[in-house]
This record gives structure tokens, C-alpha cells and sequence, in this order.
């Protein structure tokens, strides 16, 4: 079915476009749905296909040709994802959601067995084995049945033809437009309201929020190749003013003024966890503190859900279980607090970590890497993450932006069941893009210390496990690269001898895997191959000049004091016994089952005192931060941070030729 019978107005076309993008993944048919995935295609020879769909949809339903291509764009950065639906079930470049395919079906925190609490000086929590999620299907996630309806199209034609669900997209929008009473206007600026309402978001703050991000696109430009070989661009059209008017008219309800800790520039709620006591003298499910004025926030940690919106928000307001900072929704950016940032939540596994951190998870799964995260969901977090990062005084870099896959076992016992998300398709390095702090080279070509720095698109490591044990996951971009024991791909993987297991190409096997904008001292070259030191040992990734995977860098290394053979590691930074007050236990300060050897050298993250939070108790009175002399530095010494005491070690400019 076509658009209104009336003669449309002449849409906007194509324009040169003010700045390019690196291509996304591309992704494929999801694995415990519809199968593996053919691997990433050639280009295709009609390379404006996508393009021209574009065109033709927003003639034929009269919607500006920009406001698609900037919705498409908020929606999948333009890809098809090999017609894969997304974490809540969307497809194509326009996101149409079929709630019958969304991913509702994991348990929350499904990758690792870990005590997300992490203190030993408390018994574990026991969370619940996973809460309902709502029978009922929000608006959001049934987009495609709808579009169906507008288009006459069948459902599994705007699943799987691009064109087709670009004119789905287009008919939701117009639509939307003649429900608010709006007119089938040429000029972008009056589609405000109709952009909000195709948001899916039932509130105000949501839709505004998510139009705002599609006029910014809009204002600006962008051009990609898609994952599918599609040249798409939008011409940037800077003095775009859209009139907001008809988006108080839409009937969307009001979120209530709830004291949460967002910038302005998203859409935030609250979904408090409940401190509450409960049991024998037993509380859940974080602890109350009085950060940051008793102690410094110095990480904030990216988490996946692994679980569906609605299930994870049941989760989280069951006193048995465990607790975080924040949600992400992926359709539209939508941000839930579930802890004030002074609070402490139980969410890394390392009590340590905890007691320094704001612990972020989004709506998505790690061992589903078609299950695309939307650019909405990423701009929305890197808001977040920008705010908290000027609140609190944190580096906006990965030694202080870690995933959960980075965060140390705080002991040797717990190392085997730590996490392992958000996993090797989060795009770290679009991720900083939107946070304004570009990864890049820093230093001259022949520095000691580089980055990690790989093409996610072009990077493709094969990977194992996604749906089946041992089978292999669809062919995708990553960001991260394998480790060899010699500079051959046939050479042993990097062994980590504190999971007591050999290495593998799992996809939650993080022995031998180094991730984008992690830094590292180099340890040697030969040819297109380049060495670091890594957990103990001189590991090797393949480096062509041609396709480089890290980039030089400046920064700090730390070796062993002359006269020492080797210095221990440690998975927590704890203070020294004569540091606790009476009524405090002191807690043991042990070393992980790894050393740095003498003559290796890493790199350093930061620099900080030993503390404990002693929190054990419901009543805070009892609280206390104990702090000692000791003093630690974060290094990067494998695929996770640890910490090495500062009299061990000598710090040196790492950026002399190695």
C-alpha cells in the first residue's frame, strides 16, 4: 500500500555530508532463533541501493528524506544486520520490532558465577533464580506488526528487504504525523513530534530526548558504508529549528521530578533497589556510603543485562538480589537509577572495585552479537557517562571506563567465576568517540607503550560458544584481538594460569584477549607481529603496517625495584593491618597467583591509597573507610586490571623505544 493519494511535497535529497563515520558491525541471523551467519560480504557492485530506498520511501509516504535517514541512522547506523533481529526484536535499518523475537529469554548476569558483592567479610548474597518479566508488550517492541498494517508489505518481507522496512519506517512516521495533526510538510523541522512518537518511548522526557538525538544527527551529517556495502549519506543541515509543539499534544505521560542523577540532555527515571533487612540480620541489596566525600569515585563499569527490559527492572527491586547504578534501554536510550552514586552497589564482583565505582549495565547480551545495540542506546549511555565523569572527577579513558570483563577476582579462589561482559562486540571505540575522547595514537612510532586500537568492522576473530558449546559464532566485528605464545597463529594461546584451565577461542574466555583502548608495554616485534607483556609473559598479536591493530601511546610503566627478582600482584588494593581501628577486622592482603617477573613492565592506570569500606551491618553507623599508608598503582596486566604496592616497583616514561 502506498502513501496519502495526495501530490507529495518534493522530499529532501541527498547532500554532501560534513563528516564520515566508521562502519558498525554488521551483523547476522540470530543463533538461537535462526542460525549462524554468512561472514561479512564484498561490497555490493550497486552500492547506492540503500539509498534510493531512502528516496523512494519518503516520496511515496511524504516524509522528509532527511528526518528518515537521521531516524534510520539513531536506529541501526543504517545496517540490515543480515536481517538478524536486535536484543528487543528489532529489524532492518528502521528497527521494527516484533516482540515475538526478542531476546526475553537469558537469566540477568547468565556469564560468570561470581559474588557480585565481592567482600569476603560478609557471606554472599543468594539472588533469586530470576523474576518474570511483564506479560504485557509495550508499544515499542511492536513497531513491525504495525508497519505491516500501514504498508500491506507482509512481516517477513520488512524483516528481511531492506527497502521494505525503510518503507515501513516511513509509514510509521507518517502516521505519527497525521495523529498529531501535523502536515505532510517538506521541512524537517516540523517532524518533531512524529520522530518523538516513533521513538516508541509512553513518556515525555523519553521522546524528547530521543527526537533530540535525531535532529543532532541531522544538524550535523553523517555518511557510512553499511554492513552490507551501502554508501549512505545525510547532508548536514545545520540550521534545522524543529518546533516541539505537538510532542506536549501526543498524550505521553510526564516522568515525575524523582531526584535522579542524569544530565539534562537524557531521559532519566527511577526504579529504586530496596535497602532493605530481612532474614538474621541480613540486607540487601547495596549498602549506603557517603561517597564522594568519604572516598573518591574513581571507575565507572559497563555491564550488559543479560535480560529483557522488563525482567531486569523486576530484578533489581527484589531485596535478595543484587544491585547496580543504572539501566540502559536499547530502543531508546531510556536511563533507570536504581542507586544513588554516594551508595555503594554490589555489581563487580570485587569489593574493592565496588567500593570505587558506578556500575552501568544496558539492555543487551554478550554471547548474541546480532542482537545489536542501537546508536541511540550507545549516545544515551556516553551521555550518562560524560556527566558522572565531570561529577566525580573521572578519566574518561580505559583505565578508568572499564567493562566488567576488566574487573579483577579480588582473590585467587574467585578469579575462574568472574564476568565476562559486556564481551568483544562492545564497540569501545565508537563508544569514546561519543564520549569526545577519541582513541588514538599518541606518541611517535617507535614509543614503548601502545593501544590497542583495532578496525571493529574489519577485526572479525573467530569465537566459539555463542549458542552451542565448541560451535562457532557468526562471523562479526570485535574489539578485540587473540594473543599467541610465538608470533605464528599456529603458535599456543597466552595461558592464564589463574582460571586453571587451557585457552581457547571461547567467546567468554578471556585468557588470551586484549580489548580496544587498553594500553600495554611492548615487549618485541617481528615482521607484521607485535609482543607486550602480559600477565607474566610476552604475548604476541599479528600488526601489519598495513591494518595496524594498536597504536603508539605515551604513559607510565611500572617494573620491579632493582634487587627483585619478581613482585606480586594483587586483585584488590586493601590497606595494611595497622591501618584498622578497633572493631574493624582486618582484612588479609593476599596476592593473586601472578607476579610481574624482573625486566617486564606495565602500564599504569592510576595511582591510589589502600582503602576498605567496612560495611557489614544495616545500620550505618557502623560504616567506616579505613585508609593506610600503603599506596597502589592499577596496572593493565591481562585482559583485567590489577594492582601492584607502590614500594615494589620503579615507574617509568614508557614511551622509550622498546
Amino acid at each position: 500500500m502506498r502513501g496519502p493519494a495526495t501530490a507529495p511535497p518534493a522530499p529532501d535529497g541527498p547532500g554532501r555530508p560534513l563528516r564520515t563515520v566508521v562502519p558498525l558491525a554488521s551483523a547476522a541471523l540470530l543463533l538461537s532463533l535462526l542460525g549462524a551467519a554468512p561472514a561479512h560480504p564484498a561490497p555490493d557492485p550497486s552500492a547506492h541501493r540503500l539509498q534510493q530506498a531512502f528516496a523512494a520511501a519518503a516520496a511515496d509516504y511524504h516524509v522528509p528524506q532527511s528526518v528518515l535517514l537521521a531516524v534510520s541512522y539513531l536506529q541501526s547506523r543504517w545496517d540490515r544486520h543480515g536481517g538478524a533481529p536486535s536484543v528487543t526484536g528489532g529489524y532492518g535499518p528502521m528497527h521494527l520490532t516484533d516482540a515475538r523475537t526478542a531476546l526475553a529469554t537469558a537469566e540477568h548476569f547468565a556469564h560468570g558465577t561470581e559474588d557480585a558483592r565481592g567482600d569476603t567479610a560478609r557471606p554472599a548474597p543468594h539472588p533469586t533464580a530470576g523474576a518474570p518479566a511483564s506479560s504485557a508488550v509495550p508499544a515499542r517492541l511492536r513497531t513491525l506488526p504495525k508497519a505491516a498494517e500501514l504498508t500491506g508489505i507482509p512481516a517477513a518481507r520488512l524483516r528481511s528487504d531492506p527497502a521494505a522496512n525503510v518503507a515501513g519506517g516511513a509509514a510509521l512516521l507518517a502516521a505519527a504525523q497525521r495523529e498529531l495533526g501535523g502536515p505532510a510538510s517538506a521541512d524537517p523541522a516540523d517532524w518533531y513530534g512524529a520522530v518523538a512518537r516513533f521513538s516508541g518511548a509512553d513518556d515525555t522526557a523519553t521522546a524528547a530526548a530521543y527526537a533530540d538525538d535525531v535532529y543532532d544527527v541531522l544538524r550535523t551529517g553523517e555518511e557510512r558504508i553499511t554492513d552490507d556495502g551501502q554508501l549512505v549519506s545525510l547532508a548536514a543541515r545545520p540550521r534545522v529549528n524543529p518546533g516541539t509543539g505537538r510532542l506536549r499534544a501526543a498524550g505521553l505521560r510526564t516522568l515525575p521530578a524523582d531526584g535522579t542523577e542524569c544530565p539534562r540532555s537524557v531521559s532519566c527515571t527511577s526504579v529504586p533497589a530496596p535497602y532493605e533487612e530481612f532474614g538474621d540480620n541480613d540486607y540487601g541489596n547495596h549498602d549506603l556510603g557517603d561517597r564522594p566525600a568519604s572516598q573518591r569515585i574513581k571507575y565507572i563499569v559497563i555491564h550488559d543485562t543479560e535480560g529483557s527490559w522488563e525482567g531486569v527492572m523486576n530484578l533489581i527491586q527484589d531485596p535478595t538480589y543484587v544491585s547496580w547504578h543504572y539501566t540502559i534501554r536499547s530502543t531508546d536510550g531510556l536511563i533507570a537509577q536504581h542507586v544513588k552514586a554516594k551508595d555503594v552497589a554490589w555489581h563487580a564482583g570485587n569489593w574493592d572495585v565496588n567500593a570505587r565505582s558506578i556500575g552501568i549495565e544496558h539492555e543487551g547480551f554478550l554471547a548474541a552479537p546480532d542482537a545489536w545495540y542501537t546508536e541511540e542506546m550507545y549516545r544515551s549511555s556516553a551521555r550518562l557517562v560524560r556527566y558522572l565523569a565531570r561529577t566525580y572527577g573521572i578519566p574518561l579513558d580505559r583505565q578508568h571506563v572499564l567493562g566488567h570483563d576488566n574487573v579483577p577476582g579480588p582473590t585467587a579462589s574467585t578469579i575462574p567465576g568472574m564476568h565476562t561482559d559486556p564481551g568483544p562486540y562492545w564497540d569501545w571505540r565508537h563508544y569514546f568517540r561519543l564520549l569526545g575522547r577519541p582513541l588514538r595514537r599518541t606518541a611517535g612510532p617507535h614509543s614503548g607503550v601502545l593501544t590497542v586500537l583495532p578496525d571493529y568492522d574489519a577485526n572479525r576473530p573467530v569465537y566459539t560458544g555463542c549458542a552451542a558449546k565448541g560451535e562457532p559464532c557468526p562471523a562479526h566485528g570485535s574489539g578485540e584481538v587473540r594473543l599467541y605464545t610465538d608470533h605464528d597463529e599456529n603458535a599456543p594461546l597466552i595461558r592464564d594460569i589463574g582460571v586453571k584451565t587451557d585457552p581457547t577461542d571461547g567467546v567468554n574466555d578471556l585468557s588470551s584477549r586484549v580489548s580496544t583502548g587498553q594500553q600495554y608495554a611492548v615487549a618485541g616485534r617481528w615482521g607484521d607481529w607485535t609482543a607486550v607483556w602480559y600477565l607474566g609473559q610476552k604475548a604476541w598479536f599479528r600488526d601489519p603496517a598495513g591494518q595496524r591493530t594498536a597504536v603508539p601511546a605515551k604513559g607510565l610503566v611500572v617494573t620491579p625495584r632493582e634487587g627483585l627478582a619478581s613482585v606480586p600482584v594483587y586483585g584488590r588494593a586493601y590497606p595494611e593491618k595497622a591501618a584498622y581501628p578497633a572493631g574493624v577486622p582486618a582484612q588479609s592482603v593476599v596476592p593473586l597467583p601472578y607476579t610481574i617477573p624482573a625486566g617486564q613492565r606495565y602500564v599504569v592506570g592510576d595511582e591510589m591509597p589502600g582503602e576498605y569500606y567496612y560495611a557489614v551491618t544495616f545500620t550505618p553507623d557502623a560504616h567506616r573507610v579505613v585508609r593506610g599508608e600503603d599506596r597502589y598503582y592499577e596496572i593493565q596486566y591481562g585482559h583485567r586490571v590489577a594492582f601492584v604496592r607502590a614500594a615494589d616497583v620503579t615507574v617509568e616514561d614508557g614511551t622509550a623505544a622498546r
